[in-house]
């Protein structure tokens, strides 16, 4: 039988969210469904004083109806120590000093009270940094603010894609082809606004047929999307016109699994999204981790409920 359980879930604001597509949503319908009990908190609501940690919400109650998707009961304070069982860590990136500060917050309630995912695990596993782990599943990839080395990388690869490190939603992702002369310009402009280095990948012409995001539940594999970019776009990304599509998993794609999520699982890094093009491992998603309601759509599996069955057992234990 399922336990009741006291959920907070960290999340931008519920008026934002689109009921269709957002992951955390369908958390809080399979938590309430369950019997769960919900509040909702904004991050910017987040506080410490005096070794508390708490936040000011309100329980809400959410529904699948479209302008009527939730209902905020009466505005409480959540000691999140005492009054809350676990904590869904759920805002939306960009991974700043702001995201960051929120882990260390949250790790001084973490695992009495479950932080999903772990917060001391996400704040050292940034999606493109933690990635470079394996350097043997992903394409060739530069870490760099120095013009030399990134040059240098485009004369060896002629075709690349340059990203900001700490980035979301494909914003500020640009493709370079041989004969575009814009390379300095973009450093210069990303060295401009931040001191942080780039990205620098080989470019995947696979990515035309797709950009996969698998999704792994407590280091398994559970199911996957495609995402198709627009025409006249390199990426993926769903929030700049990517078209979701059904897909089933590689042997590759299930070898790049194997071999990462025994490591997800020791890192208490329950939710996690894996982005595969062509074979290769581009990135790996701990922050806010979508693609739970297209995989509903398309194959039926709801992992929603996976994940719940994780963190309840975890409770137990």
């Amino acid at each position: 039988m399922n336990m009741a359980l006291r959920v907070a879930v960290q999340m931008d604001p519920m008026e934002s969210i689109g009921i269709d597509g957002d992951s955390s949503f369908a958390l809080m319908l399979e938590a309430q469904a369950r019997g769960h009990a919900l509040w909702h908190y904004h991050v910017k609501h987040l506080s410490m004083q005096a070794g508390r940690v708490i936040a000011h919400g309100h329980p809400v109650t959410v529904r699948r109806e479209k302008g009527n998707h939730f209902t905020f009961g009466a505005p409480v304070e959540l000691d999140l120590a005492k009054d809350v069982d676990v904590v869904l860590m759920r805002q939306d990136p960009p991974f700043d000093m702001a995201y960051i500060t929120a882990t260390h917050l949250l790790e001084h309630i973490h695992p009495k009270t479950l932080v999903v995912n772990d917060p001391a695990s996400v704040r050292n596993a940034p999606e493109k940094l933690f990635v470079l782990n394996f350097p043997e599943l992903m394409p060739e990839t530069l870490v760099s603010s120095d013009t030399r080395e990134i040059n240098k990388f485009r004369m060896k690869h002629g075709d690349i894609i340059v990203k900001p490190l700490f980035g979301n939603g494909g914003a500020g992702v640009f493709h370079l082809q041989p004969n575009d002369p814009n390379l300095n310009s973009l450093i210069e402009m990303f060295t401009e606004r931040s001191r942080e280095p780039l990205m620098v990948q080989q470019y995947l012409p696979a990515v035309r047929q797709g950009d996969k995001r698998i999704i792994l539940v407590d280091g398994v594999a559970m199911g996957g999307i495609n995402r198709v970019p627009a025409a006249g776009e390199a990426r993926s990304n769903m929030h700049v016109g990517g078209r979701p599509e059904p897909t089933k998993l590689t042997d590759r794609e299930k070898e790049i699994c194997a071999v990462i999520g025994p490591e997800l699982k020791k890192r208490g890094l329950i939710f996690v999204g894996i982005d595969v093009i062509g074979g290769y491992l581009t990135e790996i998603n701990v922050t806010s981790p979508t693609g739970l309601q297209e995989l509903a759509r398309f194959d039926g599996i709801h992992l929603e409920r996976a994940i719940w069955d994780v963190i309840e057992e975890k409770r137990r234990g």
